[in-house]
């Protein structure tokens, strides 16, 4: 009897160690990114650096979808960028402040990932990617057209404003604290949720969607709400971007910008917490230090693009976890 019990007790030490030592590396790993972060601005650009922020939020929130979800979009641009200009045109014209103008942005995007959502998720697969590309192609359209975007022009010298009416954000030391504390509570707020009850149902509709019915998920439902929850999540990256670079283009809504998420994703990992953030800084760095090649940027970024994905089938951070046996 003493040794069944001392047998029970060394499995639950196991289950609890197995359980609590990624939980552990992941908080590790968050404080060294946001302790590097905060200390970057001393060796490389501060606007660089925010526009990684940016990147890397929306490329979480598209692999929130993908990676968790099991469904892709391929017109992720149309939250990010109808988000930038919404947030864009509040901080202009209406006065609004800086957060007010990003939350309303986030608000605008989740509003209009519900919609999309709700069409779109009655399809599945390529059938899905196509209705998500054209709703976002119907966004830019109407991006072009609508008075209150610019036009090609845009939205330009949007002012930064003073966050919470206190913090003056043309400082760039305060514009780039503001961008890593959204980054940080971002992050957070969707690690929360790829461990909560709700993220592992996702996972498990992900992997097999038959037996997920079959316990009784209400899959469209579930569907619909992560669909929503990465549009708004978009919004807010696209949001902040309009603010720390004071304009909001065409180019945010353009297709191009789905397929650079996309890229995104697939580089640093599907599926995985970090795997996007990484992936966005290698895409944006080959965008920084790449652009004197000029016309040949995008034939080495093609090729760049070809060679991590042969060598690395689960992406950057996803083969590095595979190799060392974590959970990243």
């Amino acid at each position: 009897m003493a040794s069944e019990q001392q047998a029970n007790l060394h499995e639950q030490s196991t289950a609890a160690i197995s359980i609590d030592s990624p939980m552990r590396l992941h908080l590790i790993i968050f404080f060294l990114l946001f302790a590097g972060l905060a200390i970057a601005p001393a060796f490389l650009y501060p606007i660089f650096l925010m526009k990684v922020m940016c990147f890397a939020l929306f490329a979480c929130a598209f692999n929130l979808l993908l990676g968790f979800g099991g469904m892709l979009s391929f017109g992720h641009a149309a939250y990010f960028g109808m988000a930038s200009y919404v947030t864009a045109h509040s901080a202009k014209a209406w006065g609004l402040t800086p957060e007010l103008s990003i939350i309303f942005g986030g608000i605008c995007a989740a509003l209009m990932g519900l919609v999309f959502g709700w069409l779109a998720i009655r399809r599945r697969g390529i059938y899905f990617a196509m209705i998500t590309l054209a709703f976002a192609q119907m966004v830019y359209f109407f991006s072009v057209q609508a008075p209150f975007t610019g036009g090609e022009d845009g939205i330009r010298a949007v002012p930064r404003g003073l966050l919470f009416g206190l913090v003056d954000l043309s400082s760039e030391t305060s514009m780039y604290a503001t961008v890593l504390v959204i980054f940080a509570v971002a992050l957070l707020a969707m690690y929360r949720i790829v461990y909560s009850p709700f993220g592992q149902a996702l996972k498990a509709i992900r992997q097999n969607e038959a037996r997920a019915i079959s316990l009784g998920y209400p899959i469209e439902r579930y569907k619909l709400l992560v669909f929503v929850l990465s549009a708004g999540i978009s919004g807010i990256a696209g949001g902040t971007k309009a603010i720390v670079f004071q304009f909001a283009s065409l180019t945010d809504v353009y297709w191009t910008t789905s397929g650079e998420v996309v890229l995104m994703a697939l580089l640093g990992g599907m599926g995985t917490i970090f795997g996007p953030v990484v992936g966005a800084a290698v895409v944006v760095t080959m965008q920084n230090y790449l652009a004197g090649f000029g016309e040949l940027v995008t034939i080495i970024q093609g090729v760049i693009f070809v060679v991590a994905v042969l060598a690395m089938r689960q992406g950057i951070v996803g083969t590095v976890g595979k190799y060392f046996k974590l959970s990243l």
